[in-house]
């Protein structure tokens, strides 16, 4: 398969102290790949530096392109989405000018059509075709989940990185938005999803890293971590008990 995304000895953290400390990690065009580990492991700074929102060094590759220093509007422009743990949505704002709003980068392209992106979330997410006029604070938890990852998808991005899309809501909504991930999945979108939700996470994702205080300590393929006895042990055994 085509890497879409590789790192090699990445670097990231906050002023002078690194969060993560020279990992690296690939993505293939059309998967979805898993980054689990506990609190405080450095997933969230991972997809944030990536993004271009944190400093970092090291090599970032996308397409076969080296992109490391690129700003983060350029890596917007690239092909590459975030949808960021608090979901930073408008919240005075409805959720079609929501949805409107993550289609910036198809319009700086001047792609044709770019509007009609729209009816694709909706598709996809038919509740929020429901409360298209309502605001965005008005919205649940779930809901607000699905327009962050609408909006998202409005720029139609080579790369969709989500962050603890399960964070706060219900296990039903989980089960949806994991379900959509494994839909996108068959459009040809790569996905990288920091989880930690470890079973929902390897249960839908190809391959998957383990990632703990900074070091990423495992990798290969998503089913054969699940049967991992460290895995289990660490991540899985208090589920399986339940």
């Amino acid at each position: 398969m085509t890497v879409l995304l590789a790192i090699d000895d990445f670097h990231a953290g906050y002023g002078k102290a690194d969060v993560l400390r020279g990992i690296s990690l690939k993505a293939d065009a059309g998967s979805v790949v898993t980054v689990i580990g506990p609190n405080g492991a450095g997933k969230s700074t991972l997809l944030n530096a990536l993004m271009g929102v944190l400093p970092s060094r090291g090599r970032v590759r996308f397409e076969g392109r080296d992109i490391t220093e690129l700003s983060l509007e350029e890596r917007v422009m690239a092909g590459i989405a975030l949808v960021p743990e608090k979901r930073e949505l408008f919240g005075t704002m409805s959720v079609e000018d929501n949805l409107v709003l993550g289609g910036w980068r198809r319009k700086r392209l001047k792609a044709s059509g770019w509007r009609d992106t729209i009816d694709t979330v909706y598709g996809i997410f038919p509740r929020l075709k429901e409360r298209r006029e309502q605001q965005a604070a008005t919205l649940s938890g779930g809901e607000r989940q699905m327009l962050a990852i609408g909006r998202a998808l409005m720029a139609q991005p080579k790369l969709l990185m989500l962050d603890e899309p399960s964070l706060g809501l219900a296990p039903l909504i989980v089960r949806e938005i994991f379900e959509v991930m494994a839909m996108l999945r068959t459009t040809g979108v790569t996905i990288l999803l920091v989880e930690q939700n470890a079973r929902a996470a390897l249960n839908v994702a190809d391959h998957g890293y383990v990632l703990e205080t900074g070091d990423l300590v495992l990798d290969g393929p998503a089913q054969r971590l699940a049967s991992d006895p460290r895995v289990i042990e660490t991540y899985l055994g208090a589920m399986q008990a339940a």
